[in-house]
């Protein structure tokens, strides 16, 4: 059962955006640009409205990671883990990141702070290890300017 904030939320942006299934990854994005996540209540709502079926939308919310399930902490850190990022060294970060955190890559703290998650590619490969706290980019990243990042964030 959906709740009535979120129900409200999917169908108004849906009707923003005309009900048409073309849009849904625009919907998606505004939905959780409003919640803060995309619930799995919203699911077979925007299946309804868009005329689609609670598969497909399932489907594009697990495939795109930037599409969360659950509530994100109150900062966001995305660390680099694509090839050229890994070249520099950038899984020795992601393990210093998942220590001073106490959580595995793609969890948020247990206080509520951060969420650590892994990016495969933020477009920095020339300054690489890369990372994003909360939508800045930040390259040539190493265990000081990381530790520096996560004291900004309160880890």
């Amino acid at each position: 059962m959906a709740s009535a904030e979120a129900e409200s939320t999917a169908r108004a942006v849906a009707a923003e955006f005309g009900n048409r299934p073309d849009a849904l990854i625009e919907i998606l994005h505004k939905v959780q640009a409003e919640l803060g996540y995309v619930p799995e209540e919203v699911v077979p709502i925007l299946a309804d409205v868009l005329n689609l079926s609670r598969a497909e939308v399932h489907g594009v919310v697990t495939f795109y990671h930037d599409f969360r399930r659950q509530p994100a902490g109150r900062h966001v850190l995305k660390m680099c883990r694509a090839e050229a990022c890994q070249a520099m060294g950038c899984e020795a970060l992601v393990a210093r990141a998942e220590s001073r955190l106490g959580v595995s890559c793609g969890s948020t703290s247990p206080d509520g702070r951060v969420t650590l998650e892994p990016i495969y590619c933020l477009g920095l490969c020339a300054t690489g290890p890369s990372a994003m706290l909360d939508g800045r980019v930040v390259g040539r990243l190493n265990p000081a300017k990381l530790d520096a990042l996560l004291k900004e964030a309160g880890a």
